[in-house]
């Protein structure tokens, strides 16, 4: 268990008194340096030094995405002469919130990705081709470059997009591990096939997912997962991580969930009125985040569903796990009386032939419920193609979303705007 954090191997009564201690300090340090904390336990009557355990929380109300928009520099805590770096989030759900970091917020997201990458089978003697922005106030980039730096593994700035330049990479400098988009890998293949490039035999033999989900509820690949493996044996790693909670939950050889770091965020799952589900039951994660000095946030809302596994780990880690995101709360779709998350037509979506890109639009329609229109990005269609489709969509989810085909540069357009830093494959306009 050479390298794993101790916390991470400990009894879990042990891992609750250690969060426990860290909680206390937490909430004596908002209480003097947070001014929406400060009047979130004035306005319902909290006193800090009774929350001793992590159970005394729930007297605490949550925190929402709402309440950073509308409140965003009444939970900066620190002077702006101590603040470092601004980040702001992807606003891919609504309007981006600004956060702040702080040099001691910046070497806890430099350890939270160092341990991060070591989980996923990462060591010095690797090179990482990092396939995301740095740039564009984007926290992910500079995460992974400041873990690997303190990893004593090398880099190599590639950023996103520019399939010919990232082969062109591969080939001079040989790195051994990708971060990177799954779809994107899909395109590195794609690229790859028409220019006779030997990628089956290339220095790459790891991929640290982002983004994109690559496994089902039970752990095995899905579609986007098996699309990648099936064409290119490397090993897949799935990655979930916020701006908000700067923690990352990352799987490790065994590919049975993220691992929870806990000495940097205390989990709670949640249901539709705030209380905890029941073990083994899919609730939102709600972060409590520890050790951060700028912007700390206490029972943040993530709006991701997921489910916590916490039977042991053949890693050595006793930590709980996550479950691959089943989907967003705010993303959930009632469509024609069935429930969907984006998550399941995505799945479909990379399954099928001939569809090289898509966007799925959700809108209010006349008698106010929930539409569905998909925009695909097709170069040629086979006879029947939308009926064989809106069929598939029936067999596997009981109905069926209209269909709209257009040139995949089209759609990609639409799915990259000007400064966006990861495709939208979603976009909400119902009315709210």
């Amino acid at each position: 268990m050479s390298g794993i954090p101790v916390i991470e191997t400990r009894p879990a009564d042990e891992i609750r008194a250690f969060q426990e201690q860290k909680l206390r300090e937490l909430l004596h340090y908002v209480q003097q340096h947070s001014r929406f904390y400060q009047n979130l336990f004035q306005a319902n009557g909290i006193d800090v030094g009774s929350i001793k355990t992590i159970g005394d929380l729930a007297r605490i109300p949550v925190t929402t995405k709402d309440d950073l928009y509308k409140f965003n520099k009444d939970f900066i805590c620190v002077e702006p002469e101590k603040i470092i770096d601004y980040i702001t989030t992807s606003g891919t759900l609504g309007d981006p919130v600004t956060f702040v970091m702080t040099d001691k917020d910046l070497d806890r997201l430099t350890y939270n990705e160092r341990i991060s990458l070591a989980c996923a089978d990462g060591s010095s003697h690797d090179i990482y081709q990092l396939m995301t922005t740095m740039d564009r106030r984007f926290m992910a980039g500079m995460a992974y470059f400041l873990g690997i730096r303190q990893m004593g593994a090398g880099v190599v700035r590639v950023g996103n997009g520019m399939p010919e330049f990232q082969w062109d990479t591969i080939k001079r400098l040989q790195p051994t591990i990708a971060i990177a988009v799954p779809s994107f890998m899909i395109k590195l293949i794609e690229f790859a096939e028409l220019n006779g490039i030997d990628y089956k035999n290339s220095s790459i033999k790891k991929v640290v997912c982002i983004g994109e989900p690559i496994r089902n509820d039970d752990f095995s690949y899905n579609t986007l997962g098996k699309r990648i493996t099936d064409a290119w044996p490397v090993k897949l790693y799935s990655t979930y991580a916020s701006t908000e909670m700067a923690t990352a939950f990352t799987e490790c050889g065994a590919g049975r969930g993220g691992h929870h770091h806990p000495e940097l965020v205390i989990m709670e799952f949640l249901d539709e009125t705030n209380k905890p589900v029941r073990p083994g039951e899919p609730g939102e994660l709600t972060v409590t985040t520890l050790g951060v000095e700028g912007m700390p946030l206490i029972r943040f809302k993530t709006g991701d569903i997921c489910v916590a596994h916490t039977e042991a780990c053949s890693c050595g880690r006793t930590t709980a796990r996550l479950s691959p995101i089943l989907g967003r709360k705010q993303q959930m779709i009632k469509f024609k009386g069935t429930t969907l998350y984006p998550p399941a037509l995505y799945d479909i979506l990379n399954h099928t032939p001939y569809i090289k890109n898509y966007i799925v639009e959700v809108y209010t329609n006349d008698i106010d419920t929930d539409e569905i229109l998909i925009h695909i990005g097709v170069t040629e269609t086979p006879p029947n193609f939308e009926k064989e489709l809106k069929d598939h969509f029936r067999a596997k989810l009981r109905v069926a979303p209209a269909i709209k085909t257009d040139s995949p540069e089209a759609i990609q357009k639409r799915q990259m705007p000007e400064m966006s830093r990861k495709p939208i494959t979603f976009i909400d306009r119902r009315q709210k």
